[in-house]
């Protein structure tokens, strides 16, 4: 078994102001492996790295790229594009695309980026809409996918499957031996999201994920590093 993933949530959040450019950027000397991230599309097709669909007053998928970027956020920075947080994360980290949203017409823009990206090899891509995944994976069969669950799936295998994803995201506390062992066992991944604390982190290690997706990736590393080799 490789060694469990440190995912820096929205970069290392916990450090910086998240989805920002600088968030991306600390999250490496932190110890992140990869970071987490989340677009949205804007009105005019632009693809704008945000968690929540305003920025300050202005509707992300109402408003143009530029009417949305004159609202800058608590660092000073502009909401960046895809594309720039991409070359701020890769090639020395995997990128994790969390698509909000995204029109099927601008499937093939948004793979473009991905394409285009300093290491596609190196994104992959997740959503809690599983239809997006789907989609996307019957366009880009290499593109390594995942689907985002907040609830115990009776049957998390078949979950993926109908999504065609080889990764399930799931929030934390719903994280125990059998789902552990229904994923493994099914040779898929499992990433737990999102987990600050470092017992807590310890036992879903135990437990056998892949992956912890976390604001703190300094404290996510300290717990992978001491564990037996």
């Amino acid at each position: 078994m490789s060694r469990p993933l440190v995912i820096a949530h929205r970069g290392a959040s916990g450090h910086e102001v998240e989805n920002t450019l600088a968030a991306f950027r600390a999250a490496g000397p932190l110890g992140a492996d990869a970071v987490e991230l989340d677009i949205h599309e804007t009105a005019d097709g632009a693809f704008l790295v945000h968690h929540g669909n305003m920025v300050g007053t202005r509707h992300i998928s109402h408003c143009s790229l530029r009417e949305i970027r004159e609202q800058l956020l608590p660092n000073g920075e502009p909401a960046p594009v895809l594309d720039e947080a991409l070359a701020a994360i890769l090639p020395g980290m995997m990128a994790y695309v969390e698509v909000k949203k995204l029109s099927p017409e601008n499937d093939r823009h948004f793979l473009a980026v991905l394409d285009r990206s300093p290491a596609p090899q190196r994104v992959a891509i997740h959503a809690f809409d599983h239809r997006i995944i789907h989609r996307l994976g019957e366009a880009r069969p290499h593109l390594r996918r995942g689907v985002i669950s907040a609830s115990y799936p009776v049957n998390p295998v078949r979950c993926m499957a109908d999504a065609d994803a080889q990764i399930l995201w799931e929030e934390w506390p719903f994280i125990d031996d059998a789902l552990v062992a229904a994923v493994r066992g099914a040779g898929m991944a499992l990433y737990a999201w999102t987990v600050n604390d470092a017992e807590r982190m310890g036992q879903l290690l135990r437990l056998g994920v892949d992956g912890l997706c976390t604001d703190h990736p300094d404290v996510a590393r300290r717990v992978i590093d001491a564990l037996p080799a």
